[in-house]
């Protein structure tokens, strides 16, 4: 995991955090244009081979969601929001229960499994991939890139750099937030990847009064945490209600009542279903419970219905074990049940707390559930000998 890190933090801190505009250092260049690559006499060329060294390290890190049909399906969001720039990208989902996406200035773009989590709809992925294509096409990373040779602490900044390219450096989630302090965004520079951002949607279609939705729901989220650990999207992109008002602002403005908008909802869980299950294992993994309940309260006020959904908040209550947790956890599990939908592991995970209460009876009919629906199940000895110990 420190390998895939590693990687993240130079790609976020020469992709996203490439944001800061320069004061009196190179001003703002013209947009990238499509197909080209930087003259090999040019500081802008070497910044691009090391990415492409990053990039091939990344290749090979083993934390790439390699499920066509999801690769495929972001994909052509990417390519409605920038058809011209499509042949140039080339876009790696990263499985890591954190909320981020970056674009380096290559032409890399890394999508992490928590923003596909967090996201409630095509609409507000795409301004998220929007605003990253923002800083790539206006070649904000450059801007930074310049202005970091000129300030005193670029020696620093570079040896963190050249470590995370492939010398072993074992950074941290923690360690990547502090680097946001180093490398700020300006506000010029992030209003103008948010309103490209914005336009990029619009023009692709997508309502454009979803952007400001998941910053709201970010903020939510963060509030919640108090002082657990911060998203790494926050170590680069500073949560702030000025920017979730410009974003309102921007939409209302784009948002013209004579046209069509799609959120794109039903065909952004139809994309992510396959991977639920996974990306929330992997968030419960976190133990940031106090996070994690505020976006399963979100996801199950959008699906009440969702036995996967209610299995999962059961998992949540089980694992956090605070007063009546363990009640409301089995509360869970029985409504998953009922709901239909929920992994056989509801089966197992019911029949545990009933064992511990116990409900010997409802705990066998729970557990002779589970070894029928998870015939081959790895831990099927283990139920067996619980099996025996109820009879």
């Amino acid at each position: 995991m420190n390998r895939l890190i590693s990687i993240a933090i130079l790609l976020t801190l020469l992709g996203t955090t490439g944001c800061a505009t320069p004061r009196g250092a190179s001003g703002a260049l013209a947009n990238i244009r499509p197909s080209a690559r930087p003259a090999l006499n040019t500081d802008e060329a070497g910044l691009w081979m090391q990415m492409d060294r990053v990039e091939q390290s990344l290749r090979s890190s083993g934390h790439l969601v390699t499920d066509d049909a999801v690769r495929a399906y972001l994909r052509d969001v990417v390519c409605k929001l920038a058809p011209e720039h499509c042949a140039d990208i080339r876009l790696y989902i990263v499985q890591t229960p954190h909320f981020n996406a970056t674009m380096a200035p290559n032409g890399a773009m890394q999508v992490w499994t928590g923003l596909l989590l967090r996201a409630d709809n095509e609409a507000q992925l795409a301004y998220v991939l929007g605003h990253e294509l923002g800083h790539y096409l206006r070649r904000h990373s450059l801007q930074q890139w310049r202005d970091l040779r000129l300030k005193t602490n670029v020696a620093s900044v570079l040896v963190v750099l050249t470590a995370a390219a492939g010398h072993g450096y074992a950074g941290t989630l923690a360690q990547l937030a502090a680097l946001g302090s180093v490398l700020q965004f300006s506000r010029d520079n992030e209003r103008e990847a948010d309103e490209i951002g914005v336009e990029l949607m619009v023009r692709a279609g997508y309502d454009p009064s979803e952007a400001p939705k998941i910053w709201e729901a970010l903020e939510k989220e963060r509030r919640a945490a108090k002082d657990s650990r911060p998203f790494i999207f926050f170590a680069t992109h500073p949560p702030s209600d000025e920017r979730i008002s410009t974003l309102r602002e921007l939409a209302r403005k784009a948002h013209t009542p004579d046209r069509v908008w799609t959120t794109g909802r039903q065909r952004y869980l139809t994309a992510m279903l396959p991977l639920r299950a996974m990306l929330l294992r992997d968030e419960l993994r976190l133990r940031d419970f106090a996070r994690t309940q505020v976006l399963m309260e979100r996801l199950l006020a959008a699906e009440p219905l969702s036995g996967q959904l209610h299995f999962f908040q059961g998992d949540l209550y089980r694992l956090r074990n605070e007063g009546d947790d363990l009640a409301q956890a089995l509360a869970s599990y029985e409504q998953a049940l009922a709901l239909g939908g929920a992994p056989p592991e509801t089966y197992r995970a019911a029949g545990l707390l009933l064992m511990r209460q116990g409900q010997k009876e409802r705990a066998r009919d729970a557990f002779d559930h589970y070894l029928t629906e998870a015939a081959e199940a790895e831990d099927k000895p283990m139920i067996q000998s619980y099996l025996e110990q109820l009879r």
